[in-house]
C-alpha cells in the first residue's frame, strides 16, 4: 500500500507572514488553564521466560510500544469484560511545545476488543509567539479488534488487527489560529508477532499502515489533509536482576507532511527508543517505560520546535 495524499501541496509563505498571524490570534485567546493527571498505571507486557505478552498501554492508550498500536488488545475473557488498564505517560517537549501528560483507561472485551480514552493536558512551553500555539488539553477515543489471532494457521502467523484513534476538542496550532476546536483521527490495520523460537531472547515484531489527519498524534493539531502513513516497532527481551523483565525497542511513526495553519512548514517522522521495565512479571502486572522521543525540530527555516531528543516516562498498571 502506498501513501496517499489528497490535497495539493500548501504554498510556502515566508514565516514571517504566518508568524504575524499567530500574534494577533494569540491576543484575542484566554489561556487554558493546565490539568495534570495523576492517574498512575497500567497493565503492561507481562514476560515469562520462553515468551513475550505484550500486554502494555503506549502514549493514546493503546495496546503497544509507546508511540505505536500492536495488534493485541487488552486482556480480557473471551466471554466477558477484562480489568481495566491504567497508565500515565509524560512527554518533556521542550521549550517550545513543554511538557505533555497523558492520562489513559482503556477495557478488553470478548478477548478480542479493546475500547479506551486518554486525557492530555499540556505544561505551557516558555517560546512566546510559538509556545501558545500548543497549551490546553483534549481527549482522544480509541478502539480496536482483533480479527485473527497470532499462530491461526501456523505458528509464524501475526496478529492482525484493525482499530481507530479519534481526537476531539484539539485546539492546537492552526485551531488557535482560528479560534476554535477542531478534531482529527486515524484508522490503521496492525500485524504484530512475537518470536520465541531463540531460546532466552523473546523478538517482537511490528508494523501497520494508517490514515490519518493527525499532525503528530494531535500535537500539532491537524494536517492539511488525510494521507497514508507508515509505522513500525521492534523490541528484544531480556531478563533482569530479581526475575524481573527489559524490554528494550525502537519504533517509528510517519508523519503527514504538512501541518494545517502554518503553510510551508513540513513534519519528519516521529521515532521513540524505549526501555521497558518489568518488576515482577509473574506477581505484579507494573511496568515502568523509560525513553527517548524524537518528535519535531525544523519545521521551516528559522522555526524550530526543538523536539527531536525529549524524554518520555511512562508507569503502567493492570488491575
Amino acid at each position: 500500500m502506498n501513501g496517499i495524499y489528497l490535497s495539493k501541496e500548501p504554498s510556502s509563505r515566508a514565516p514571517s507572514q504566518w508568524m504575524g498571524k499567530i500574534s494577533s490570534s494569540l491576543a484575542m485567546r484566554r489561556k487554558v488553564p493546565v490539568l495534570l493527571g495523576t492517574l498512575a498505571a497500567i497493565a503492561t507486557a507481562l514476560v515469562t521466560t520462553p515468551c513475550l505478552s505484550a500486554q502494555g498501554l503506549n502514549w493514546e492508550g493503546q495496546t503497544g510500544a509507546f508511540i505505536t498500536p500492536f495488534a493485541y488488545t487488552s486482556a480480557s475473557p473471551s466471554k466477558g469484560i477484562g480489568r481495566p488498564q491504567l497508565s500515565f505517560h509524560y512527554l518533556d517537549g521542550g521549550s517550545v511545545i513543554g511538557g505533555l501528560a497523558q492520562s489513559s483507561v482503556t477495557v478488553g472485551f470478548l478477548k478480542r476488543i479493546e475500547m479506551g480514552v486518554t486525557r492530555t493536558s499540556t505544561l505551557g512551553g516558555s517560546t512566546p509567539g510559538l509556545s501558545p500555539l500548543f497549551e490546553g488539553g483534549f481527549n482522544t477515543f480509541h478502539g480496536k479488534i482483533n480479527f485473527l489471532p497470532e499462530n491461526t494457521g501456523g505458528k509464524f502467523m501475526p496478529a492482525l488487527s484493525v482499530g481507530f484513534v479519534t481526537r476531539r476538542q484539539v485546539r492546537h496550532v492552526g485551531g488557535v489560529l482560528n479560534g476554535s476546536d477542531t478534531h482529527n483521527g486515524d484508522y490503521y490495520i496492525v500485524a504484530t508477532k512475537t518470536i520465541t523460537q531463540i531460546k532466552g531472547l523473546p523478538i517482537l515484531l511490528s508494523g501497520g499502515f494508517k490514515q490519518t489527519n493527525a499532525s503528530i498524534f494531535g500535537i500539532a493539531g491537524n494536517a492539511t489533509a488525510w494521507q497514508g502513513r507508515w509505522f513500525g516497532t521492534g523490541a528484544i527481551v531480556l531478563s533482569g536482576p530479581g526475575g524481573s523483565a527489559i524490554i528494550a525497542g525502537a519504533e517509528f511513526a510517519q508523519q503527514p507532511h504538512y501541518i494545517q495553519g502554518l503553510p510551508g512548514a513540513t513534519v519528519p517522522t516521529s521515532f521513540a527508543y524505549f526501555f521497558r521495565i518489568i518488576p515482577a512479571p509473574e506477581r505484579l502486572n507494573l511496568n515502568i517505560d523509560l525513553g527517548l522521543a524524537q518528535a519535531v525540530g525544523e519545521i521551516t527555516p528559522g522555526i524550530d520546535l526543538l523536539a527531536r531528543n525529549q524524554f518520555a516516562l511512562g508507569i503502567s498498571y493492570q488491575f
